[in-house]
């Protein structure tokens, strides 16, 4: 059998301002909403090279050669798991307990979770005992069929209504969180969608700063206060301010320091609160980034995120810069929560709509 192997979760502490106790107030008024048409006039994102080459770019053309761009950006895992599979299985006329055995552990070393691999191979033993798996060809089919059915969660797209659509967007720092908002941003105009940003995160002035040039590049007003405010008040203005200007869809951007503090969590209850009193029924969805490279760790940040907030959605970034994809069925798997997007590379369409066959096909895809 295969080695468990078992990952700490080590973070940096960091502080972290307790939130106010007390709901947003009033009296202050929230700024006006930054816009901006033109891309020059803004300096680029200090986290990653200017993404908006596309600007202006026809939504039907995002949809051009996506099974391509998505195997192209899936190399490294591509490169990884599958190609060390294909490898184990070259030359082989059967299937042995030993292939198995190597299989088994090859995928738990790319990131797909003990659990989840024990569950994959105690169907495929239980297959070749009954002779339905006849040679290693039938065993890669069947292989990819049974990861493609762990990734079938129920509800994978989001319908984005009832208006104002809010989204309630979390994760800690560092996993893509803020280019991820512009980049869905972006995606929804190109659709057609009148989307405003809430620049909630006011411990971390950068953050504001990135989701303002974004917003100017992109064309997408922001609402914010000045660093230190309250993420509360903050968001009851952005969701104001949505409910008055007609918005289609609201984005609100949150702090992301160290998931186990206790303070982090109660901010985010206290900001959910503030937007079901304002409208009942939201936020209608709750996102949570995860950073691919990252791996089990990512379930480990989204459980404790869970049990704060909820976390209706996923979105997985990254994807590009690993070669342990397996993260993405053991999410799948162990969560049962739908993947939304998959970020793959630092074009602004490389934020992409999940779609699990797609997926599969380009993971398993040979050549």
């Amino acid at each position: 059998m295969f080695k468990k192997w078992i990952k700490k979760i080590a973070m940096p502490e960091e502080e972290l301002r307790e939130p106010s106790s007390q709901e947003p107030s009033k009296q202050k008024e929230a700024e006006e909403p930054v816009i901006s048409s033109s891309a020059q006039e803004s300096p680029k994102p200090s986290d990653q090279s200017d993404p908006v080459k596309g600007k202006g770019v026809k939504a039907g053309t995002l949809r051009l050669g996506l099974f391509k761009r998505l195997k192209e950006q899936m190399g490294k895992t591509r490169g990884g798991f599958v190609r060390q599979m294909d490898q184990l299985l070259l030359g082989r006329q059967d299937i042995d307990p030993e292939l198995l055995d190597e299989l088994e552990e090859l995928m738990v070393m790319a990131d797909m979770g003990v659990a989840t691999v024990q569950n994959i191979f105690e169907k495929l033993r239980v297959e070749v005992k009954k002779k339905e798996l006849l040679d290693p060809e039938a065993l890669r089919k069947r292989l990819k069929e049974q990861v493609a059915d762990l990734l079938k969660v129920p509800s994978t797209q989001i319908t984005w209504t009832p208006s104002p659509f809010v989204v309630l967007v979390i994760g800690v720092n560092g996993v893509g969180k803020t280019t991820t908002i512009a980049k869905l941003a972006y995606r929804l105009k190109q659709e057609g969608k009148n989307v405003l940003i809430v620049a909630a995160d006011t411990f971390r002035a950068a953050a504001v700063e990135q989701l303002e040039t974004w917003g100017k590049r992109i064309d997408v007003p922001v609402i914010k206060r000045r660093a230190g405010s309250d993420p509360s008040a903050v968001t009851f203005d952005g969701i104001e301010a949505a409910i008055k200007r007609d918005v289609d869809i609201v984005l609100i951007d949150t702090a992301g320091r160290l998931h186990t503090k206790v303070n982090l969590m109660e901010e985010l209850k206290k900001i959910r609160r503030v937007i079901s009193k304002k409208i009942k029924e939201a936020p209608h969805e709750v996102l949570i980034v995860l950073d691919a490279t990252t791996g089990q760790n990512a379930i480990s940040q989204a459980n404790l995120f869970g049990e704060a907030v909820g976390v209706t959605g996923i979105a997985l970034t990254k994807l590009d810069g690993t070669a342990k994809g397996g993260i993405v069925v053991s999410i799948a798997d162990q969560m049962q929560i739908p993947i939304r997007f998959i970020g793959i590379g630092e074009k602004m369409e490389d934020l992409r709509p999940f779609d699990p066959e797609e997926f599969v096909d380009a993971i398993f895809a040979e050549g």
